[in-house]
């Protein structure tokens, strides 16, 4: 069943800077990565980089937060790696390498694209091991869309510092938002979650000053899923919730994609 929701009205100038802070970058390749360019328009591309640990080794589509960019994550892929976890990062138009810019309606809409290629790229390539897509803050807009819309082939969803509600995400960016809106956008978003069936894991800084702790809870209640967990990481933020709790973190993202094939 889709639960797919018109963001069109959301895609304002005014509304858009606040959300999505593109920046052009690229770093060289580290040893062991592959850069991937995925078409989503004529003429527009997203860039990908993926970093494999094994063939067998579970699969994570990652989509990043809004001032990030794939390349962020030479330096944190690693971590990834030495649990025997490949990932796959995915940009958003505007960002890094990738054309066009961004906007929640094509934000959502080039997640299925993104992952049809990554799920048709693994299997090409014989990476036999389990499927699962992670979101880190606004990156849980284009995860929440795969889980709600029975994406096949996923084993579960990762949330990290993320929100349940697109517009209660733009009242804590733009204090003064306004829009009669939001109460539709609520309803819709928290049905999309009840919609998710897949396990769900979501990880969540205790001080969060950009997405509050609460909007973790609410989806953790809200999410159909009988499979599912909320870690809080204590004394952690919303960019520093890896460095406060990284043995925390990565044990509960390894636990999740090593029991659940």
């Amino acid at each position: 069943m889709s639960h797919r929701i018109d963001y069109s009205r959301l895609d304002q100038p005014h509304i858009l800077q606040f959300v999505f802070y593109p920046r052009e970058d690229w770093s060289p390749l580290p040893p062991g990565a592959i850069d991937h360019s995925v078409s989503v328009e004529d003429n527009i591309s997203i860039s990908c980089r993926f970093y494999p640990a094994s063939e067998s080794a579970p699969n994570i589509l990652f989509f990043h937060g809004n001032g990030e960019v794939v390349y962020d994550y030479d330096g944190i892929a690693h971590l990834y790696r030495g649990e025997d976890i490949n990932l796959f990062v995915a940009d958003y138009r505007g960002y890094g390498q990738s054309g066009g810019m961004p906007s929640f309606s094509n934000t959502v809409a080039d997640a299925h694209i993104i992952f049809n290629y990554f799920r048709d790229t693994m299997q090409a390539s014989c990476y036999s091991g389990p499927l699962f897509v992670m979101g880190r803050s606004l990156g849980s807009l284009s995860a929440v869309e795969l889980a709600s819309n029975d994406s096949p082939g996923f084993k579960g969803l990762i949330i990290e510092s993320g929100f349940a509600s697109a517009g209660r995400l733009l009242s804590y960016l733009i204090p003064i938002f306004q829009s009669p809106d939001l109460g539709e956008f609520e309803k819709a978003n928290l049905e999309k979650i009840h919609s998710i069936t897949m396990p769900v894991l979501l990880i969540h800084g205790q001080y969060d000053e950009i997405i509050p702790h609460e909007q973790a809870e609410v989806f953790y209640e809200n999410a159909g899923s009988e499979d599912k967990q909320l870690l809080t990481i204590p004394g952690a933020g919303h960019n520093d919730i890896m460095l406060v709790g990284m043995q925390q973190y990565f044990s509960a993202i390894k636990e999740f994609v090593f029991t659940r094939d």
